[in-house]
């Protein structure tokens, strides 16, 4: 059954809680993914990210809470919820002795597609994921990247509006990691929602609107990558590259209240700034006053690994 027309959060989780026996597996978190938004869920290995998806998914019974997708209790209606969802786990079953068309036309079947609407849908799946021409050569014959996208074509043959993927890059070489990632972009543009856990974290920095980070099962920060690194930081990294000497900027920055860490060699400067975007605007006028020659003046992200390290302990369950 095709969910109605829903403007809230198209997933969204409510305080959720899962015990198992002395183990706290998710603790009490919440969160929401907007419509057509790409969700990153991050965390080591034991930290309750399947666990929550697998509760999002209808698959299993949460302690406490709620989840939701497109308004819909996964919980309370798990039959409305499954029209709309589309669940590629981090390991699946497959029939080694069927065909790629046979094993897709199954689920089709499965989720209640009959005739033409049927054709049309394994048709499109098959040309998305780029199985056409392995249409007809058995499942155990298949690469490990042409399996995940084997399995995605079966999460997506009824068309949901949600995509929940557990570890989807687990396995796969760079072309094929670099080919997935595009399809996911593809299917966020086209309005799916989409959670997505990996522990490749480039390919989520690269793929996702905003990410969950989790750890023992508690949900430490969610936001935007830049939202997320800007509640951390305390002192930014700069980088400052000029024409000629370093003499006199050294001298002047290692002078600046609001510089430490100075080095530099090879007409590069590297320091961090205390403070935020007013010390960082100061600074630079104190170059340019001076008569520096600055030809770059460039604040040094962190990366999302930085942000991962910083905020989790390494902890398992």
């Amino acid at each position: 059954m095709i969910l109605p027309a829903w403007n809230g959060p198209a997933i969204e989780v409510q305080n959720l809680t899962r015990i198992y026996g002395s183990t706290t597996a998710v603790n009490d978190i919440s969160f929401a993914v907007p419509r057509g938004g790409v969700f990153g869920y991050i965390g080591p290995n034991g930290a309750g990210k399947t666990t929550s998806m697998r509760i999002l998914a209808t698959l299993e019974l949460p302690s406490a809470g709620d989840a939701f997708i497109q308004g819909v209790s996964s919980v309370n209606d798990p039959d409305r919820v499954r029209g709309s969802l589309g669940f590629m786990p981090d390991a699946f079953g497959t029939y080694g002795d069927t065909n790629c068309a046979e094993y897709l036309d199954f689920f089709a079947r499965s989720y209640g597609l009959i005739g033409r609407e049927r054709t049309t849908r394994l048709r499109w799946v098959m040309d998305f994921t780029g199985l056409n021409k392995l249409a007809y050569k058995p499942i155990r014959g298949l690469s490990k990247g042409m399996k995940q996208r084997l399995c995605l074509g079966r999460a997506l043959v009824h068309d949901p509006a949600v995509l929940i993927l557990d570890e989807p890059a687990a396995g796969l070489d760079p072309r094929a990691r670099i080919e997935l990632r595009k399809m996911i972009r593809t299917l966020a543009a086209d309005g799916k929602t989409i959670l997505i856990s990996s522990h490749i974290l480039t390919e989520l920095a690269e793929m996702c609107d905003r990410v969950g980070i989790i750890e023992q099962g508690c949900l430490l920060a969610t936001g935007t990558v830049d939202e997320i690194r800007s509640k951390l930081r305390k002192t930014r990294n700069m980088l400052v590259r000029i024409t000629g000497s370093t003499e006199e900027a050294f001298r002047l920055l290692d002078a600046h209240p609001a510089v430490d860490q100075l080095e530099g060699d090879n007409g590069v400067l590297r320091f961090q700034i205390i403070g935020g975007d007013p010390q960082q605007v100061a600074i630079l006028h104190t170059l340019c006053e001076a008569r520096v020659d600055v030809l770059q003046y460039t604040l040094l992200d962190e990366s999302l690994e930085d942000v991962f390290l910083q905020i989790t302990e390494g902890h398992v369950q």
